[in-house]
């Protein structure tokens, strides 16, 4: 074995120790490696998409070896002489990062790979110190070295040819949409949405414009868009990939696809509805691998944990969680179901649609056009002999009626509403035609919860709050001497200069005791429950997320954004 083949074989162990690589991946790799003779196994890991950049890079570092190189380490000369090809660096991924008398140092996405090494010795005449990046990265930055500047996607729309009969002729726009360059388009979009870790892409046609746009942590921000006059076959292509019917145009649809993209395996929800200049289509990006069903990663902490915890342990009754859409619900409970699923616990979902597919639980999809609605779907589910019931949302009296009549008679029903706080679940019920006696016996708890978004740790900073902002927003309640001391965003390369990295929870919980049962017996309204709740020990929504901000969790200016105070 030579050196190098044993070099790749320590880079396949590696990658299978952290779990990066499954056997029968493994067993792929090697079947398809004995063909693709023209490409080195790093190139062919992430070109299949079993593994990450990262993943690979992260690797070669644990080998101890070699340096990895950042985004912001590349240097914006040129540091290969001109005899060595543009052609030969982006073809082996590679580029000269610093050039002394004695020595070039390079960035490789594959440093172990000696036939580059090599010919670049003999093209210098100098020494090579290998180093390693990312490949996307190493790319980038050889557009910069050498001028070209341009980004991916206009490089792609120089290939793109169209006419005025593509948009009409369907079978004109399908070739289109199945060309290469239509398809770098799209696929381009979507690495863009995972390596920016968005949970949506917008895809919107105006008049002029093709507008795309990534939510990260429930925030809208623009990328590079494909040109107007690609709109037809752009939105065709994410037709086709949804199996999805591209010649109906007039109404929305619904669809997904299943990716397998940068060492990730993606569940993607499409949705396009008609609008003036085209269809507008919203992609959801559903990761299995980076969503984490655990309450304290998702933001319950202290007395929301216990309390949360222990109305999930009751044998039967009622837990809603509310918020508006994004807010999380779905995810707070997955986290519940997830604490629930034991060999002994019976558990049958209906959702609209199933997000994620969790091991052992029996996940219904609700689909309304053929009648199988939650509330037709519960009077079934009774009958399986379940313990615990997750309706994914209450929708209408009838729904809550038998999921009502399903908590009287010993199940845990789980469900969802869209109130905006605690207290408003409660009026949401009553206003819907649920009757108070049966609401009070048994709904056990209602949590209402918003999302804000983590500050990075790696450069958030400091700053002693003005007496200003500590008497408006009640700080000394939390700090009761001394400096108030809050955090803001800065940005960098780790957060992608957003100074913000992930999302949480802010959260607050209404268990139902019995002075609060009298009140909704007595037909009081939100505001009253709320107050009652409150003086009983509950914490609100905002009060938690101040906290957090103190905590340097997230800031001031986050928490008033979610929350109903200005």
């Amino acid at each position: 074995m030579t050196e190098q083949a044993s070099a790749y074989q320590d880079l396949l162990k590696s990658l299978q120790a952290k779990d990066k690589l499954s056997a029968a991946e493994l067993n792929k790799v090697e079947r398809i490696k004995k063909t693709a003779v023209s490409e080195n196994l790093p190139q062919l890991l992430v070109k299949l998409g079993l593994c990450s950049e990262l993943d690979v890079a992260d690797a070669f570092v644990e080998s101890g070896e070699f340096e990895k190189v950042t985004a912001d380490q590349y240097p914006l000369e040129m540091q290969l002489p001109e005899s060595v090809s543009l052609r030969f660096l982006k073809q082996h991924h590679v580029i000269g990062i610093d050039n002394n008398d004695d020595a070039i140092t390079v960035t490789m996405m594959d440093p172990e790979d000696q036939f580059v090494i090599d010919a670049l010795k003999l093209a210098t005449g100098k020494a090579i110190i290998p180093k390693v990046g990312l490949l996307s990265e190493i790319d980038a930055a050889l557009e910069i070295q050498y001028g070209e500047g341009r980004s991916q996607m206009d490089r792609i729309v120089d290939d793109l040819k169209f006419d005025d009969a593509a948009e009409e002729d369907l079978e004109h726009l399908k070739d289109l949409a199945s060309e290469a360059p239509v398809i770098k388009m799209v696929n381009l979009i979507m690495q863009r949405a995972i390596e920016m870790r968005a949970s949506d892409i917008h895809i919107e046609p105006f008049e002029q414009t093709l507008k795309v746009r990534l939510r990260i942590d429930g925030v809208l921000q623009d990328i590079n868009a494909p040109p107007v006059k690609s709109t037809a076959a752009v939105i065709s292509r994410i037709k086709i990939m949804a199996k999805l019917n591209i010649a109906e145009r007039r109404l929305p649809q619904d669809g997904r696809i299943k990716v397998q993209m940068l060492g990730k395996e993606l569940d993607l929800r499409v949705s396009t509805i008609p609008t003036m200049y085209g269809e507008s289509v919203v992609i959801r990006l559903l990761d299995k691998e980076s969503t984490v069903f655990d309450f304290e990663s998702l933001g319950f902490s202290g007395n929301h944990l216990y309390q949360f915890v222990d109305v999930l342990a009751q044998p039967h009754g009622i837990i809603l969680i509310t918020g508006p859409t994004g807010s999380g619900k779905s995810t707070s409970l997955y986290a519940a179901l997830k604490l629930l699923n034991t060999s002994e616990r019976k558990i049958i979902t209906v959702e609209d649609p199933v997000e994620y597919q969790l091991e052992g639980i029996n996940q219904i999809q609700a689909k309304p056009q053929i009648g199988l609605t939650f509330a037709s779907a519960l009077r079934s589910i009774v009958r399986q002999d379940p313990d615990v019931i997750m309706i994914g949302e209450m929708r209408d009296l009838e729904t809550a009626k038998i999921a009502v009549q399903s908590a009287l008679t010993g199940h845990l029903v789980l469900s969802t509403l869209h109130t905006n706080d605690a207290a408003g679940g409660i009026t949401r019920l009553l206003d819907m035609g649920l009757e108070e006696y049966l609401l009070t016996s048994t709904v056990n708890g209602i949590l209402a919860q918003r999302l804000v978004r983590k500050l990075c740790p790696e450069c958030k900073e400091s700053y002693v709050a003005s007496p200003l902002v500590v008497e408006d927003r009640h700080l000394r309640r939390f700090v009761p001497e001394g400096d108030v001391v809050l955090y803001k965003p800065v940005g960098c390369p780790a957060c992608g200069g957003l100074g913000y990295r992930g999302r949480l929870a802010i959260i607050e919980f209404l268990p139902m005791t019995d002075p609060i049962r009298k009140l909704i017996m007595a037909h009081e309204e939100a505001g009253a429950i709320q107050k009652l709740a409150i003086e009983q020990g509950m914490t609100t929504m905002s009060d938690d997320g101040l906290r957090k901000a103190i905590e340097g969790i997230t800031t001031l200016e986050e928490v008033m954004r979610v929350t109903a105070e200005s």
